[in-house]
């Protein structure tokens, strides 16, 4: 296992179509999930859950992304609805973060917000440890309304993100970071 400064240092998305299988056994999906639930929760509300993807049911929700899909777009071509069908089987895990962040008299909802994407990131650094590839995307679907009803979301419940895990189909190379010079202040420094 790599040292966890270089895991960290070495992160990257990995595109789905990037990816292939095999993907997590069932215990290290409990092991990836477990990690993505150890993250700050101010007042232990738990304003987040996660819905898993794998196998079939990775299509059976590909035909609701892609009669949305065709309903928003009906002059759409066959191939396009298809490419939006298999979304979320382009890599052999998904799974879905989802904010049920509400009102609370004391934890505003942003804090609640930003757990969910901390758990989403922990997701995605739990899978690089473990040797798989993963990406976190929200597509137009993630904000479609009909496709979340679908997919069993309540009315107050919002996608965070499409974590997909894999494993890498060729070396991964890393994209330009921006200087820290760049993306650095230090209050009160002249």
């Amino acid at each position: 296992m790599p040292d966890a400064l270089d895991l960290l240092k070495t992160r990257r998305s990995i595109k789905p179509i990037e990816m292939n299988g095999p993907g997590p056994t069932p215990a290290e999906v409990e092991t990836l999930l477990t990690i993505a639930s150890r993250v700050p929760d101010h007042g232990k509300l738990t304003p987040w859950r996660f819905i898993i993807f794998e196998g079939d049911a990775r299509l059976k929700a590909g035909e609701t992304i892609g009669s949305v899909f065709r309903a928003n777009r009906p002059d759409a071509t066959a191939d396009q609805v298809e490419h939006e069908k298999r979304r979320l089987a382009r890599a052999p895990l998904v799974i879905a973060v989802v904010s049920r962040a509400t009102q609370h008299v004391k934890i505003p909802e942003w804090e609640q917000i930003m757990s969910g994407g901390a758990a989403a990131t922990s997701l995605v650094l739990a899978a690089h440890a473990m040797g798989y590839a993963a990406s976190w995307l929200t597509e137009w679907y993630a904000y479609d309304r009909r496709v979340l009803d679908t997919l069993g979301l309540a009315p107050n419940e919002r996608i965070v993100g499409f974590v997909h895990i894999g494993r890498p189909v060729k070396p991964t190379e890393d994209r330009p970071r921006p200087p820290l010079s760049e993306i650095v202040t230090r209050f009160g420094a002249n």
